[in-house]
């Protein structure tokens, strides 16, 4: 790991304003995310993330933004009937202040193709935040300021499965470990690290470091009075503790198909993943 002198911290504010100074001038962001690593660019480079993941070139992107701009990428007059904007907003606010989390919902028009994708007739695109608590969020307001509003390409930092040849391929939640694995690729990103990674994951004791869970806004239901909301993914925060914090909003959860099993945290040889449980949300 390079000496603490050379290397950007997120915690840093200065080296937060450089990286997404970097990133506006085109170079993709390896930078700590709520209780793991994440790679971010500007929205147009989708593809250019995808070939440095290995993925294919044409899959679809995630967006992430500042908790204060989520909204700003869905088209919310295109929400469900009984859906209206505010629930939205009370949802994405109340698991933004838990940790990090992921929401799809129909996608304003501004977006480029990159970042969206249709599920049957509703064009969509899906938004991950890290929570309140993690220090990203100071670069990823400075890096929208530095794209000029424009949106944030976001993605797990890790090898494409399609390289690897595993069935999965966890986020990574050690540099030094990412570093490592992208070192073919490492100078032409810039690494904007956790201060203290042991610390980046205690901020959010709620959650394992995986990628995020995600709930579909565009499915939307509402059944004897209540919305229920889709869980699309079944990430960081427990399915458990999603439907208490629906709970606490009026709300109730539905289980997808493709959320069935928990993503399971990446292992290390020297680093055993046991401890690595998230604890009930408290709420």
């Amino acid at each position: 790991m390079p000496d603490d002198h050379d290397r950007l911290v997120l915690d840093r504010p200065a080296d937060a304003e450089l990286a997404a100074r970097l990133l506006a001038a085109g170079r993709p962001v390896a930078h700590g995310f709520a209780n793991v690593y994440a790679l971010t660019a500007r929205g147009d480079a989708v593809q250019r993330l995808n070939v440095l993941k290995g993925r294919p070139c044409d899959q679809v992107g995630s967006l992430t933004a500042a908790t204060g701009h989520v909204l700003d990428a869905f088209d919310l007059s295109r929400l469900p009937p009984g859906v209206p904007p505010s629930l939205v907003a009370d949802v994405v606010e109340a698991f933004a202040a838990i940790g990090p989390f992921g929401f799809r919902g129909p996608a304003a028009a501004r977006l480029p193709a990159g970042l969206t994708a249709w599920d049957g007739p509703t064009r969509t695109t899906q938004v991950i935040v890290p929570g309140d608590a993690c220090p990203s969020q100071r670069f990823l307001a400075a890096a929208t300021d530095a794209v000029g509003g424009g949106p944030l390409a976001i993605t797990s930092a890790n090898r494409s499965r399609h390289v690897t040849g595993d069935a999965d391929a966890p986020a990574h939640w050690r540099a030094d470990a990412l570093r490592t694995e992208l070192a073919d690729v490492a100078d032409a990103v810039v690494w904007l690290e956790h201060a203290d990674e042991a610390d980046a994951r205690a901020r959010f004791p709620c959650h394992t470091p995986v990628s995020t869970s995600i709930l579909a806004l565009h499915r939307a239901e509402r059944v004897r009075g209540r919305v229920h909301l889709v869980l699309e993914r079944h990430g960081s925060l427990g399915a458990d503790d999603v439907a208490r914090v629906l709970a606490s909003l009026g709300m109730r959860l539905t289980i997808g198909p493709r959320a069935a099993a928990r993503l399971a945290p990446r292992s290390y040889a020297d680093d055993p993943p046991s401890r690595l449980v998230g604890r009930p949300a408290a709420r």
